[in-house]
């Protein structure tokens, strides 16, 4: 057994745990130190989300009760969605019903806020995880393929597209796929959804351009940030001296380098998710998808809080586990890394 110092978010102390040798221990060491930053991140946040709400100043009794509701009413329809309780009160019952799984209802449809993201999540998650495939799919191709031919016209050529796709907006991107895609060759739809059990081919026929759009930006950086670590790698001593032994080049590459090279590469990527979030937002509207984010938007411009509260509170929750799942990632594929004990 060993010990590890884990430090906690905003204090900065430090205290020491029992841990277990080897990779095991460098496991618990990382999720334990990943949890002790990320559960302040999310209390945080969810606080913000809430205070926001409860700043507005928005009610629920005039929109259900009409221009001619009576305080009675009022009154009636604010206790009914516990609206008369102190703000510190509101937030404790918010927060205990958030951690059992219940968001509340929508204040105007009386439809459980849950059930309305659960319909809506779906759109969101086919465009940015279909996002998240391609960005890393064609970054780590680009990247391995610059980094092993450094120097030559396809290394130059990957740099210069990497160099000019981080600059486009996904938006501009997407008007240009309508065009020729849709518009030009109409070879794809440029509009709607399907669910994939419902119709796989149609669905994919209409997640695959904003998918496209949204994933370009993730390829740039992915392939930039891995031909930057593994070109690194490649002029270390071991690779020389596995050369000399006699291992194939793509079991250097593919075991050694690329495992070891890898961590500028997925820091980028856990970057990168909150954007494919957001552009998943943008790109509902662009090809008018009823989605998450225009379900937070149109709730958010008729005044409908506990929707918007609920969508941030799954976008942050989301974004903490991505980066939960990138940290163990990125501590199991160094293993100089687990040594530091």
């Amino acid at each position: 057994m060993t010990t590890a110092d884990v430090q906690t978010a905003g204090t900065g102390r430090t205290f020491a745990l029992p841990m277990p040798a080897g990779a095991l221990g460098a496991a618990v060491r990382v999720v334990l130190s990943t949890v002790l930053i990320v559960v302040p991140v999310f209390l945080f946040s969810t606080l913000i989300t809430f205070l926001l709400g409860a700043a507005s100043g928005l009610n629920p009794a005039a929109g259900i009760a009409g221009d001619a509701a009576t305080p009675e009413t009022i009154a009636r329809i604010n206790a009914e969605f516990g609206l008369d309780k102190p703000v510190w009160q509101q937030y404790v019952d918010w927060m205990s019903s958030m951690l059992s799984g219940d968001l509340g209802v929508s204040w105007f449809s009386k439809i459980p806020v849950s059930e309305l993201i659960g319909e809506r999540l779906a759109v969101s998650a086919s465009i940015a995880g279909v996002a998240l495939v391609i960005g890393l799919v064609l970054g780590v191709g680009l990247g391995v393929l610059a980094a092993v031919y450094k120097g030559s016209l396809l290394d130059r050529l990957i740099t210069a597209y990497t160099s000019v796709a981080s600059t486009l907006p996904p938006f501009v991107i997407s008007i240009g796929l309508i065009l020729v895609l849709s518009v030009g060759l109409h070879w794809l739809p440029s509009a709607g959804y399907v669910p994939p059990d419902e119709n796989f081919g149609r669905w994919l026929s209409l997640i695959i351009m904003p998918a496209i759009a949204l994933s370009m930006d993730v390829v740039a950086d992915i392939a930039r940030q891995l031909r930057t670590g593994l070109v690194a790698e490649l002029d270390q001593n071991y690779v020389t001296g596995a050369v000399v032994r006699g291992i194939s080049p793509a079991r250097i590459l593919f075991v050694h380098t690329l495992r070891n090279g890898s961590g500028p590469a997925l820091s980028i990527l856990g970057m990168k998710i909150p954007t494919l979030i957001g552009g998943a937002v943008v790109m509902e509207t662009m090809f008018s998808m009823p989605g998450f984010g225009r379900l937070a938007a149109d709730s958010a411009l008729r005044g409908d809080v506990p929707i918007v509260q609920g969508t941030l509170v799954v976008a942050i929750v989301f974004v903490l586990f991505c980066n939960i799942v990138v940290n163990i990632a990125q501590s199991a594929l160094q293993p100089a890394t687990k040594r530091r004990d």
